[in-house]
């Protein structure tokens, strides 16, 4: 079982200008086939962009190449869209949704919660960010709901998957957000999405809270309390990606 990291979308702050990332999309190998967690900006949005990528491109420094895709990445490392079996969503925004139509034979896993924001009534700017033509081919969507199980102390939504995988709600930066656990040869991995910035890097506390939600100080908590437990964010620092190429 291996998990491949990829930077499935560049964009820059223009200040600091140091502060360049890539949204973390990762290709687990399971025994119900290739699994792609959050399926980065798709093809589509390359050729004729929606308004928040529009204005992503006018407040940030994008490179806007579609070979960032999922669906190219998946190409180079010799495997075929038709192999994707199973998307797992860490939320509905447009940058970790988009390339969901790349991949039209996939079961698309998320929290239920969060496919009822998306198709509700918008009550946040941040909400703004739910496309709605992104899911316009009629993907096959399979909700999960929360029950009584733990992860850790994290309440958590066991996926049917092995290798052992897990759904983890951190509701803040959207309303139905989660974070995914993989069990790994070397131990678990816990990606959060966007309920935290990159973890090696040192963020203003209130930029975070305000953009990202309320669980960063948890989970890094948890990292010093469990260090054999490998930690990641949706925006990792372009570095990330180049030491795990």
């Amino acid at each position: 079982m291996a998990i491949h990291f990829l930077n499935t979308f560049s964009c820059s702050a223009h200040f600091p200008k140091e502060w360049g990332t890539g949204l973390l999309s990762l290709l687990i190998e399971s025994e119900q086939g290739l699994i792609l967690v959050d399926a980065g900006l798709g093809s589509e949005e390359y050729k004729n962009p929606s308004l928040f990528t529009r204005i992503f491109r006018r407040i940030t420094k994008m490179p806007f190449d579609p070979r960032e895709t999922a669906l190219h990445q998946i190409r180079q490392l010799g495997y075929q869209p038709e192999d994707i079996r199973h998307i797992l969503l860490t939320h509905m925004h447009f940058d970790h949704l988009s390339g969901i139509a790349d991949f039209p034979q996939a079961k698309i896993h998320l929290f239920r919660d969060e496919f009822d924001a998306f198709l509700g009534r918008r009550k946040s700017f941040f909400d703004l960010a739910y496309v709605r033509e992104h899911i316009a081919h009629h993907p096959v969507f399979v909700l999960h709901d929360l029950t009584d199980e733990k992860w850790f102390d994290f309440d958590a939504i066991r996926l049917p998957f092995s290798p052992e995988i897990w759904l983890i709600p951190l509701v803040g930066h959207t309303r139905g957000h989660c974070g995914v656990a993989v069990k790994t040869e070397k131990g678990w991995h816990l990606h959060s999405g966007d309920a935290a910035a990159d973890f090696r890097q040192d963020i203003p506390a209130w930029a975070i809270r305000l953009v990202l939600g309320p669980h960063e100080p948890r989970l890094r908590a948890f990292g010093e309390a469990h260090p054999e437990v490998a930690l990641t964010s949706s925006h990792m620092f372009l570095d990330f990606f180049e030491k795990n190429d």
